[in-house]
């Protein structure tokens, strides 16, 4: 099937197959970000946009994004670094296998609620996985760059 969307502000047309995962289609577009941690919609690391909503690739087929903007980690270098160097300075990074999926939905919640209680917080980025911490680091992150942005610091 003969596509046609916006990868990260640019038009990709491409045949597919009927069958090809939304995951695999950007990749193969070279966008490295976005990763297969575990085929089952579970883990977040999957993550982008989808007309600027997050959506877990692994769970889309290619064919559904036809006509449709999709936005990966590499099409947001600039506000990915922004939120990445308060994460760092947490040591909330850790090994950074979970980071694309994780700064996508952060990055996406702060689009939606400019001011989330910590319970929206935690309710916005339930389906990100991380393996090597308890996720206070990543919180105390959210948080920080929440309160920048707030105070025109960013």
């Amino acid at each position: 099937m003969q596509i046609e969307l916006k990868l990260n502000g640019r038009v990709c047309k491409a045949d597919v197959s009927p069958d090809m995962r939304l995951l695999d289609f950007v990749r193969e577009q070279g966008c490295a970000s976005v990763k297969c941690g575990c085929d089952t919609s579970n883990c977040g690391l999957c993550t982008l946009w989808l007309d600027g909503k997050p959506v877990l690739s692994c769970s889309v087929l290619a064919v559904r994004a036809n006509g449709h903007e999709v936005t990966t980690l590499e099409g947001l270098q600039a506000d990915a670094a922004e939120f990445g160097a308060f994460l760092s300075d947490e040591g909330a990074e850790q090994c950074g296998y979970c980071s694309p999926g994780f700064i996508m939905n952060v990055l996406a919640m702060v689009k939606e609620l400019p001011d989330p209680t910590e319970e929206q917080i935690q309710h916005y980025l339930a389906g990100n996985l991380c393996r090597c911490s308890g996720y206070q680091g990543q919180l105390r992150a959210i948080r920080k760059y929440l309160l920048a942005k707030q105070e025109g610091k960013l």
